[in-house]
C-alpha cells in the first residue's frame, strides 16, 4: 500500500513549484501550482497522501 511523504517546496517560479522530498537527495519534482494549496511558501513542508498536497500542520 501507498505510504505518505512529505515534501519541501524549494522554489515557486510562476505557476510551477519545485519539491524536494524531505530526507532525500537528487532532482527536486517540478509540480504545477494548482495540485498544491494556494497557501504554499518556499521553505514549507508539504504532505503528499492519497494524490493530494496538504501542508503539513
Amino acid at each position: 500500500m501507498f505510504e505518505a511523504c512529505e515534501y519541501q517546496v524549494i522554489q515557486i517560479d510562476g505557476d510551477y513549484a519545485n519539491l524536494q522530498k524531505v530526507g532525500e537527495e537528487g532532482e527536486p519534482k517540478l509540480v504545477a501550482r494548482a495540485l498544491l494549496p494556494a497557501e504554499i511558501y518556499e521553505g514549507c513542508i508539504l504532505k503528499y497522501e492519497m494524490l493530494q498536497y496538504s501542508i503539513k500542520e
